[in-house]
């Protein structure tokens, strides 16, 4: 099948072409937009959605809107996608993401490696040499899945972009390349394309839509494509130029570090660590040369070595692949001969937030690193991109489909900025807690900062470039000499306090960490598409801390729904388990509500139904029966639902682990409910009962969640 072959050539069977150029300086025109203009659902020449970037981010976000019936198409620039490992942790949440494409996450883990070929950090003098200490990231706990359906996963973000083009090519996307297009020009942009080699230049809006321009080589010739759409997302990276189209500047700390990223592969060195000490990251520190080795397969012999980098005393020439493999093997502490450089790329650490995620009337969206750019220590950013997709997709598509209004995009703004900032605030200070480690051996990183910033902006900028980087040379020999063997070790009194220091760091858990449980899953949202609670006690969540916390199962407005393994309680003889989480769906835009079977929620329930429908969107309702209910009793459920079926009748399932029901997990009576939107978020509940009439409750609930007036609704029937 052609479109399969091309499929398969941009996951790693077809060489890179030359980088396309940057286009002609871009802009935005901005008119005044009506919100009752903001979709023209009739126009076929318009698409609902453009995505710029085909990162993890954008080709998730493409994904799950198709799922929602919502038709968009993705601009990339490259030409053919990286192969550079890049990001490479998946926290929980992402993975309960990905259980609802397709059984993606089930893949993923089928596809990495085995978990204890990875969950330490390793600290050495070299990969052959003293190990000066390990810090095991995974808990008992973390295996038993008490807390969440799915585990976390070390999984390179190449890898997971071809699983995601296959999941794009099962929904019939077509993958083009600028020059396989014919009479591109002159036909209307259609749904479910990505296109390779398509950079975004200039971004106009009028009243009725919004116009991209999109650059890209033809037969040698640039060529320029309009194309028009509704909403514009940019999933375009850190550099993001819908970002910089639409005007938003980032606000927080930058360049906190500048490295050197060394793609290579070697499969002796990978047997070795196999056997010998198998682990996700090396940090290494030794009088030759210091570096973070990041094993990301072992089994592959594939590995990123990231080093400090000093410009412009150094420059991209001071490492040509024969002098780093030179830096690997004094790393390694031998040389390799299997050793293949594969890439080697600059890269600068900011931890910056953008001053806003909606731009242009609702209508120009930043996800991803687009909108936030972490320090990679704790791997929140991909996965906090991942989860604004997650977040972004549903109130897109309940625009498009008429549930909601545009305004109902500001709340994605409102939820997920916050959010970023909160994880910008934590990668900073992992990223700090990784510098206590060669602190602690006598390399204060801050130091080498401060004495390289005086050399570039103080005296030392007078001086000639030669000496200057002498100077530099001197001062990074000076700090490895306190590595050598005679100073650090037991017997030297120095070497002795600071190893007992370094020890005191690892045991405390004050080195760089890789699990957020608190974070990962307990992150709330404090307002958007939601009713906070009247008495919330919980206020704004505890700062970061930089440390493993453990999660807390919260049903508090905003919180990720809790898991617990649940079972559809009927006459079948189905023993088949599966999580809280499973009840919402990801094909459609449905709210559910979780239930006990009493009668005054049931009252609940049904009002539930009969305002959904006056708000026109689908609602699903969950009678959660306590463990040990018998079969049968669900009968009643059909009789109190009537004629409404969109229900279901599930008992807990209860772990030795996890002893509690339902309703104590939730802090609640089972006189309470709790109403969860599409993407697995409370966003209201009620502890034990509602007082006054339910149907006024479900109204105010959905109105406020979907931002939509009660009195605006069409075809509403009387109170009963």
């Amino acid at each position: 099948m052609a479109v399969s072959r091309l499929f398969k050539r941009f996951c790693g069977l077809h060489k890179a072409n030359a980088r396309i150029q940057a286009g002609p300086p871009g802009y935005i025109h901005r008119r005044a937009l009506s919100d009752s203009q903001v979709f023209n659902n009739g126009d076929d020449t318009v698409l609902p959605v453009l995505i710029v970037g085909a990162g993890p981010v954008g080709l998730v976000l493409s994904i799950l809107l198709t799922k929602l019936g919502v038709k968009c198409s993705v601009l990339e620039k490259s030409n053919t996608f990286s192969k550079h490992p890049q990001a490479h942790f998946i926290n929980n949440r992402s993975m309960e993401v990905f259980r609802k494409l397709d059984g993606l996450a089930e893949e993923i883990q089928r596809s990495q490696p085995p978990v204890d070929l990875w969950r330490k950090f390793i600290y050495c003098t070299s990969l052959y040499g003293s190990i000066l200490g390990s810090v095991d990231h995974m808990q008992p706990q973390d295996f038993e899945q008490v807390v969440s359906p799915a585990s976390v996963a070390h999984f390179s973000q190449y890898k997971l972009i071809s699983l995601l083009l296959k999941q794009l090519e099962n929904l019939s996307f077509k993958l083009c390349m600028s020059n396989e297009l014919e009479g591109f020009n002159h036909r209307p942009f259609q749904e479910r394309q990505l296109l390779m080699g398509h950079e975004c230049v200039s971004i106009k809006a009028n009243d009725d839509f919004i116009s991209v321009t999109a650059s890209f080589l033809k037969d040698g010739k640039r060529m320029e494509r309009n194309i028009r759409c509704n909403i514009v997302v940019g999933t375009d990276g850190a550099g993001s130029t819908v970002r910089k189209l639409a005007g938003i500047d980032m606000r927080g700390k930058r360049d906190l570090q500048k490295l050197v990223s060394v793609h290579f592969s070697s499969r002796d060195l990978g047997k070795y660590l196999l056997s010998e000490r198998p682990g996700m990251l090396f940090f290494i520190f030794n009088t030759e040369a210091i570096g973070v080795l990041v094993a990301h397969d072992l089994k592959q012999g594939e590995f990123v070595l990231q080093i400090p980098f000093y410009p412009p005393q150094q420059n991209l020439e001071d490492f040509s692949p024969e002098i780093c493999e030179e830096l690997i093997f004094k790393l390694v502490g031998r040389e390799l001969s299997d050793i293949n450089v594969i890439d080697i790329k600059p890269w600068v650490m900011h931890a910056e937030v953008a001053e806003k995620f909606i731009s242009c009337g609702n209508r120009i969206i930043l996800a991803g690193d687009a909108a936030h750019r972490f320090p990679p220590a704790g791997g929140f950013g991909m996965n906090t991109g991942i989860q604004d997709s997650h977040s972004l997709a549903w109130k897109i598509a309940s625009v498009v489909k008429d549930i909601a209004p545009s305004s109902i995009l500001h709340t994605y703004e409102t939820e997920r900025r916050p959010i970023a900032i909160f994880n910008t605030e934590l990668s900073v200070q992992n990223f700090k807690a990784a510098m206590t480690v060669p602190a602690a051996l006598g390399l204060d990183p801050t130091v080498a900062n401060s004495v390289h910033q005086v050399i570039n902006e103080g005296v030392g900028s007078i001086l000639p470039s030669g000496l200057q980087r002498a100077i530099l040379d001197g001062i990074f020999t000076i700090g490895r000499a306190q590595l050598s063997e005679s100073l650090l070790n037991e017997k030297n009194p120095l070497g002795s306090s600071r190893l007992a220091n370094l020890r005191r760091i690892f045991e405390e858990g004050k080195s760089l960490q890789l699990q957020f449980p608190a974070e990962d899953l307990g992150f709330r949202y404090l307002e958007g598409a939601l009713i906070p609670d009247t008495d919330d006690a919980l206020g704004a969540p505890e700062g970061p801390t930089g440390r493993r916390r453990d999660y807390v199962p919260s049903v508090v407005p905003g919180s990720r729904l809790p898991h617990m393994n649940v079972r559809i309680l009927s006459n079948s003889s189905s023993e088949v388990t599966f999580s809280t989480l499973d009840l919402i769906s990801g094909d459609k835009i449905e709210f559910l509500l979780i239930i006990a079977p009493t009668d005054s929620s049931y009252h609940l329930a049904r009002a539930a139904f009969k305002v959904a429908e006056e708000f026109k969107v689908s609602a699903r309702v969950c009678v959660l029966w306590p463990a040990g209910s018998v079969k049968q009793v669900e009968a009643g459920s059909k009789a109190l639902l009537t004629p409404w079926e969109n229900y279901i009748d599930v008992v807990e399932v209860k772990k030795s682990s996890n002893p509690s029901s339902w309703w104590d997990l939730c802090q609640m009576t089972d006189k309470g409910a709790i109403l969860v939107r599409p993407d697995e978020h409370v966003a209201w509940r009620v502890k034990s009962g509602v007082v006054g009439d339910p149907i006024t409750e479900m109204r105010r609930v959905f109105s406020a969640t979907l931002g939509v007036k009660p009195h605006n609704r069409r075809d509403q029937e009387p109170d009963q």
